[in-house]
């Protein structure tokens, strides 16, 4: 079953990491499903064998209001659907921090938007602190962009 407890999870990937597997862990919203998420999920698959996305649970979507605009669930039935994901889990933070600490990836996988390590917010430069710390990989994928945000409100506001 692709779609997992992170607990569970966790499991999974010590075993997987024990065989010899490299992991790879793909973070974010993922509100809706666009073609610059799959090329961003398919390219962060070819860096590693295994690849693992975490959703943002509904409670921590800070997108602004009526978002997400689908459920945690749906949103990880959604990526779980893809051939290229592995093993996807809803997140329990607000942020991967946690989550990088108990799956320990090979590799934490972001977007070319994120490469200059600049985020508003400061959630990418903390999780990039947990990256080094648990001695994993922060890696940029660099395929084409879209924003989920930008996409729902042009054309489903």
């Amino acid at each position: 079953m692709k779609i997992q407890p992170l607990e569970e999870l966790a499991v999974i990937i010590r075993t997987l990491r024990a065989e010899g597997r490299k992991i790879a862990l793909c973070h974010g919203c993922f509100d809706l499903m666009h073609p610059g998420h799959i090329r961003y999920f398919q390219a962060a698959k070819k860096m590693a064998d295994v690849l693992v996305v975490t959703v943002t649970p509904d409670r921590f979507v800070d997108k602004g209001p009526g978002r997400p605009v689908f459920g945690e669930e749906l949103r990880a039935d959604c990526i779980a659907a893809l051939e290229c994901v592995d093993y996807v889990a809803i997140n329990e933070w607000p942020t991967a921090e946690e989550t990088l600490r108990l799956l320990r990836p090979d590799y934490y996988v972001k977007g070319q938007e994120f490469e200059n390590l600049e985020d508003r917010t400061g959630k990418l430069q903390r999780e990039h602190a947990v990256v080094r710390e648990i001695g994993a990989e922060l890696r940029f994928t660099h395929e084409i962009v879209f924003s989920s945000t930008e996409l729902i409100n042009r054309y489903c506001r």
